[in-house]
């Protein structure tokens, strides 16, 4: 018979799609499901006491997982939460350290390229005066110009010529907004692969199309999805992004590409809703599977630094 655990959701909506199926699954198998909003979270940082207090005082304790789902703007202070938790041998499904990874999109490109994960040229700079040779690196336009906190497919610009390359990056420079310079891979024809990784095994995967007129593939943005096969060379992508972050659940954007597959971004909080609806398959289940056999393996005690 399996360990009845206390899980905790450490969100900010208990309405979205994704966090109401992971805690309607936990139920469902047994487990004591606690949601608590990242924002109502305060810390008492003491030696050898390490705690989280939650609205009112409450201290959060006996929890013997956390599932972190955290949206972007709430990364830096829900990561430091969360590592309160690491600091009790809470086990998180991410990690505090692998989340960052993730959501430093040059931190995590140059980690992937270390490791020879394929992806398109990319270029990064902090003065304008370089912005010539930096549009000629990754091949001229068309070219993407993607701000480096964008999410959802907002801050991502594709530019048509070189002067509007130049115009774009100038702009967004003057605001000192940190951008990087990606090749276009004009045969991918608006289409992405996004793959739900869950430790080492693609779990679920769909092709998403950009509506007419737009070059990105996001649903949020009246994209289309479908089912999709993937070939071997995209699976063996999939979970080497993800082993290389170290995360343990992530969405992986990959793009088709004529010399092969290429990954685009890894996801450390991807979406249940397009990817459930679309193939059919319970995500939430999966997850709850991999926590049950992983849980008592691991203990972030280690914590990393």
């Amino acid at each position: 018979m399996k360990k009845k655990l206390r899980i905790l959701v450490l969100a900010s909506d208990p309405h979205l799609y994704s966090n109401k199926r992971i805690i309607e699954e936990g139920e469902i198998r047994g487990h004591e499901m606690l949601f608590v909003p990242i924002t109502e979270c305060y810390m008492n940082i003491a030696v050898s006491n390490p705690v989280v207090h939650y609205r009112g005082g409450a201290i959060l304790k006996d929890i013997d997982v956390v599932i972190p789902r955290i949206r972007p703007s709430m990364t830096f202070y829900a990561t430091a939460v969360l590592r309160q938790f690491e600091m009790q041998n809470v086990y998180p499904l991410n990690d505090s350290v692998s989340i960052l990874k993730s959501r430093d999109k040059l931190r995590a490109l140059q980690l992937l390229s270390r490791k020879g994960v394929d992806m398109p040229v990319t270029g990064f700079a902090n003065s304008t005066r370089d912005t010539k040779e930096l549009i000629k690196m990754v091949g001229g336009a068309p070219l993407v110009i993607k701000l480096l906190e964008s999410t959802k497919g907002i801050g991502v610009v594709l530019a048509e010529t070189n002067k509007a390359a130049e115009s774009v990056i100038s702009a967004f420079t003057s605001l000192k907004a940190n951008i990087l310079v990606q090749e276009f891979i004009k045969e991918s024809e608006g289409k992405d692969l996004r793959c739900f990784v869950i430790g080492d095994k693609v779990v679920a995967a769909m092709e998403r199309k950009a509506p007419k007129g737009e070059f990105k593939a996001n649903l949020h943005q009246g994209a289309t999805a479908h089912t999709v096969k993937l070939t071997s060379k995209e699976r063996a992508m999939a979970t080497k992004a993800v082993r290389v972050l170290g995360l343990k659940v992530a969405g992986v954007d990959i793009l088709r590409a004529k010399d092969g597959p290429k990954v685009i971004e890894v996801n450390s909080s991807p979406g249940l809703e397009g990817i459930e609806k679309t193939t059919g398959i319970n995500i939430a289940e999966a997850m709850f599977n991999y926590i049950e056999t992983n849980h008592c393996k691991t203990h972030a005690g280690d914590l990393k630094t």
